[in-house]
This record gives structure tokens, C-alpha cells and sequence, in this order.
């Protein structure tokens, strides 16, 4: 993981609800994998965003999309 991911995965533990943890690693996981390996692609993005989105807080939705959407931009 580098410094990047390091600090976009913290971020998104600290908003995810607590008992969706194991599923938001297994995804931060998969997208990490995909940016290394050169696959991460924009249509991977738009189904990695609503993927995650549900396992964040509901307070946190509209933060974390904005984050998310302008990694991608």
C-alpha cells in the first residue's frame, strides 16, 4: 500500500460503519490490487463508488463521495 492508499484507506475506516469493516477492506483491497496492477479503470470506479457507499455511515455518504469523486476526476 503506499502513502496514497494509506491515507484514502484510513479515511474510509474511519467512516464506515463499524460492523461493515471486513467488507470495506476486502474492497479497499480489490481497488488497491486494480491500481497496481494498471486494471483500475473508470468503469471499475463507477462500480467500486456505490459498493462502498454502502457500507459507509449515513453521515458520512455525501463526504466520502465527494472524496471519491475527485480522485477520479
Amino acid at each position: 500500500m503506499n502513502k496514497g492508499q494509506e491515507m484514502f484507506f484510513n479515511f474510509i475506516m474511519q467512516n464506515v460503519e463499524e460492523e461493515n469493516q471486513e467488507k470495506a477492506k476486502e474492497l479497499l483491497a480489490e481497488s488497491f490490487g486494480k491500481q497496481d496492477d494498471g486494471t483500475f479503470n473508470k468503469e471499475y470506479m463507477m462500480t467500486f463508488i456505490p459498493r462502498m457507499l454502502e457500507l459507509v455511515k449515513p453521515e458520512s455518504i455525501e463526504k466520502v463521495k465527494n472524496i471519491m469523486m475527485s480522485h477520479n476526476a
